[in-house]
């Protein structure tokens, strides 16, 4: 005769602000087989929000939910972060601490300072022949780093044109299609920059422009400028492709005035609230995170390419996702980290918590609802965001020309061409 235990999910915190944390603990009288002994795991999340505050903080609450059913001794603590300089920077730091993370969301272009600090462990000897088979080889190569695996991959998020059906249908307009250029782009957010009865001004087009997210950066590269060279040893965002691409960009601001006027200092938060509670951005760039929130809320949007530019063929950018696993002297810990990161980057979550999944997954097994999957289709020309120690100087010393641009107080050529000296001398001293 079995004896069944119940088992009861405690889910205590307090604020529901992205930075506050979250205990989810899993309750039961039978012992752990698992794991060995017990654990709290400190797991940090990229945009969650507990109480169910936001589309990530429900599904993440549900997955680690799953995920204790058959780990009962395992506490998890969640802690979420935003997706910009300043959340990056909480993040960073507390993994620095040394104390404050086990296991954290992160995108891959951040990852690469904090392993040649010695902060990240690599993954390889967790990895089996099943988890090798599954993920995809290139984006296992990704996040590999002299010759080491340094984090699971969980999903490529490229960046698309959110529009707001409403607000077309306000203005009588017909959506694009997918082969939609700058020029008619343009066209389109001009007709849909108008303000309404009571007042509130409507602009066609936003997005957050930041030094850890690159969500305007398919206008600048439409021309076919790219920031490296292939080999990666020189700057070359400041090529004439590349600077006509940021002068569209601006153009946006400046020549046709279908943005809001804190165009280029707004945060993502911004976006999502002038999207889908103010309705006063008709169209903004982001990756595919949004799209979930949206459709759980039943609001009317859809998902386009970004416009084509003069390289007349689509191009989006990126990062890969991923789950990186701090440095730890604990083996039991680590054991259970691992273990935890690689449910989380899985096919098994996917089945145990509909809609995990916010992007495209890295692997084979994993299968992605509607809206997720409309992204699908753009991962094949998704510029991935270079692996390398520097980039994230590299990217911050461009975002700030970038952003002087739009705000009117250099040309893009002058933008462009600023950081060339002091990104190439950094490119040399890292070769």
């Amino acid at each position: 005769m079995h004896t069944l235990t119940r088992r009861k999910f405690i889910v205590d915190s307090g604020k529901l602000a992205i930075g506050t944390s979250i205990l989810i603990t899993a309750m039961t009288g039978c012992s752990n087989t698992n794991t060995g002994s017990n654990q709290t795991l400190k797991y940090w999340a990229l945009s969650y929000q507990p109480h169910g505050a936001n589309q990530t903080g429900k599904l993440t609450d549900a997955a680690i939910a799953a995920y204790l059913k058959t780990h009962p001794t395992i506490k998890v603590q969640i802690t979420g972060f935003t997706g910009d300089s300043v959340g990056f920077t909480k993040v960073s730091q507390a993994v620095r601490s040394g104390s404050s993370v086990d296991l954290f969301r992160y995108p891959s272009d951040n990852l690469p300072l904090l392993v040649t600090q010695g902060l990240v462990e690599p993954i390889d000897d967790y990895l089996t022949s099943d988890d090798k088979a599954d993920i995809y080889p290139n984006l296992l190569d990704a996040v590999k780093l002299n010759g080491k695996t340094y984090a699971w991959p969980l999903w490529v998020p490229p960046v698309a044109m959110y529009l707001n059906l409403d607000i077309f249908q306000e203005r009588g307009i017909t959506p694009p299609g997918n082969n939609w250029t700058y020029e008619e782009f343009v066209t389109i957010a001009q007709q849909l920059t108008f303000t309404r009865p009571n007042g509130q001004k409507v602009y066609g087009y936003s997005s957050a422009v930041d030094a850890d997210i690159v969500n305007v950066w398919p206008i600048i590269m439409g021309d076919g400028g790219v920031p490296l060279s292939p080999d990666q040893k020189h700057y070359s965002f400041n090529s004439p492709e590349a600077i006509s691409g940021l002068q569209k960009l601006v153009d946006l601001a400046r020549k046709y005035k279908i943005t809001p006027p804190d165009f280029g200092t707004q945060s993502p938060n911004d976006m999502i609230s002038g999207f889908s509670q103010q309705k006063n951005y008709a169209m903004y760039s982001a990756p595919s995170g949004d799209s979930s929130g949206y459709a759980a809320t039943g609001m009317n949007f859809a998902i386009r390419t970004m416009p084509i530019g003069a390289m007349k063929k689509p191009i989006t950018t990126g990062g890969i996702g991923l789950i990186a696993i701090s440095k730890t002297r604990d083996q039991h810990k680590l054991q259970a980290t691992m273990e935890m990161a690689r449910y989380l980057t899985g096919k098994q979550v996917g089945k145990d918590v509909s809609g995990y999944y916010l992007a495209p997954g890295a692997r084979r097994s994993v299968t992605v609802e509607n809206p997720i999957s409309q992204f699908a289709s753009f991962v094949p020309y998704t510029y991935l965001m270079p692996l390398m120690t520097s980039w994230e100087q590299i990217r911050t010393l461009i975002h700030v020309q970038i952003q002087n641009a739009i705000l009117g107080k250099v040309t893009p050529a002058q933008a462009m061409n600023a950081p060339a000296n002091e990104i190439n001398s950094i490119l040399a001293n890292a070769q």
